[in-house]
């Protein structure tokens, strides 16, 4: 493990970027925090302007960096798959070019076949391209992250807040393994610079396993202190479903049919050695809910 070196980390202004600066500072690292527009950035870490749909952005952005954390996706872009490929060829490139020593990616649970989704397929191609540049990888691939702003938690408090009963798709009996993002941010920390983690797939993953509509009741019962009446109906397509969730929440419909299109997917752990590398038991769900409502996302 290295301490003190510079980290650059992309995407710093979102959800799991904003965590990470600070926590990376903590340990000691001197933090660039990536945005395209500097100017007007007012957090933790030394802000760099770069953007990485604009490669002659990124040379300077990289240019002093040791690792380079990478949190970019698209979700909300109807062609998010050709974008985020691009994206990730641009920065693999700039990265190579600068001496990078490694990059760290979070990337998604899911198998290795060709049951993919589109979301989950553009994450395995980011890692491919990332890879490809030569520069050491890291990746960390997480199914659901739940944190207040999180947009896999904002559809979830919503709907149980908004509505007194639910009528769930097929696909709410599907297991996922849902992560705190306390444990995102402490995972991502702890294989920053830790040569044991190069060139490495690590799965991460929270205390549970459970389907979307055990994951329904039990936030229900952390936020509202009640179960909410749930029943689930043989059919329901994404489409179907992304208008459903866009009629009681306020997140972006098509980044919620991009995620939807993931739900029928099967995500869980299967791979435990991001407990040896970076020690400690994660948080169970209720626990990560709680900390999200605590947080402002209740």
């Amino acid at each position: 493990m290295h301490e003190g070196l510079t980290v650059l980390v992309t995407g710093a202004t979102g959800f799991v970027g904003s965590r990470l600066v600070p926590a990376l500072q903590d340990t000691g690292h001197r933090v660039m925090a990536m945005t395209r527009r500097p100017g007007s950035y007012d957090g933790p870490g030394e802000p760099v302007g770069g953007d990485v749909h604009d490669p002659g952005t990124l040379a300077e952005a990289v240019a002093d960096a040791d690792v380079a954390v990478y949190l970019v996706h698209s979700l909300g872009d109807a062609d998010f798959e050709r974008r985020d490929a691009a994206a990730a060829r641009n920065f693999g490139l700039a990265a190579a070019a600068a001496g990078v020593r490694q990059i760290v990616y979070l990337g998604g649970l899911g198998g290795e076949g060709g049951q993919l989704s589109p979301h989950l397929r553009s994450r395995r191609e980011v890692e491919q391209l990332l890879a490809q540049s030569g520069v050491p990888l890291t990746v960390l691939r997480a199914a659901i992250v739940v944190g207040a702003g999180g947009i896999s938690w904002e559809i979830t408090r919503q709907l149980v807040k908004n509505l007194p009963a639910m009528v769930v798709p097929r696909w709410a009996s599907t297991r996922t393994q849902p992560i705190a993002i306390d444990d995102v941010v402490r995972y991502l920390v702890g294989v920053v610079g830790n040569d044991a983690a190069l060139g490495r797939v690590l799965e991460i993953g929270g205390a549970d396993r459970l389907t979307y509509l055990e994951m329904l009741q039990q936030a229900a019962e952390v936020i509202e202190g009640r179960r909410v009446p749930i029943a689930p109906v043989p059919v329901l397509t994404p489409r179907l479903s992304s208008y459903w969730i866009s009629l009681v929440t306020d997140v972006d419909p098509t980044t919620g049919r991009n995620l939807i299109d993931s739900m029928s997917t099967e995500v869980v752990q299967e791979d435990l050695a991001i407990r040896e590398l970076v020690p400690g038991e994660p948080l169970t769900y209720r626990e990560a809910v709680r900390r999200a409502v605590e947080a402002g996302g209740g």
